[in-house]
């Protein structure tokens, strides 16, 4: 019996305006890694953080955390090898979703 692929989380941190190059590098990706992919959203208005201080707003800017790619892969150089080749703004950040329960 083969072993199941492992899942992470794909942060994508940066903003800028999507032009239509930029757009049909990610749907490129986006096809690319259907295989793999688990699901993708974006965020783009409406943050709030949570923390002992209290809730404040955030705002969407250069290090804004702007969307995120759940995909399956047999470990975290693969799953950073996958991400490698998305049209990032700033930088992706990859993490290994561990199980619960």
């Amino acid at each position: 019996m083969e072993a199941a692929m492992s899942r992470y989380m794909l942060l994508h941190i940066g903003f800028e305006m999507p032009t239509p190059e930029i757009m049909a590098a990610w749907n490129k990706w986006f096809e690319d890694v259907a295989d793999r992919a688990v699901e993708h959203g974006g965020f783009h208005s409406g943050a709030r953080e949570i923390s002992h201080d209290g809730v404040k707003d955030l705002p969407m800017e250069a290090g804004s955390i702007t969307g995120f790619s759940v995909i399956e892969a047999d470990s975290l150089d693969e799953a950073v090898e996958i991400a490698s080749g998305n049209p990032f703004i700033d930088s992706i950040r990859v993490y290994e979703i561990s199980k619960q329960g």
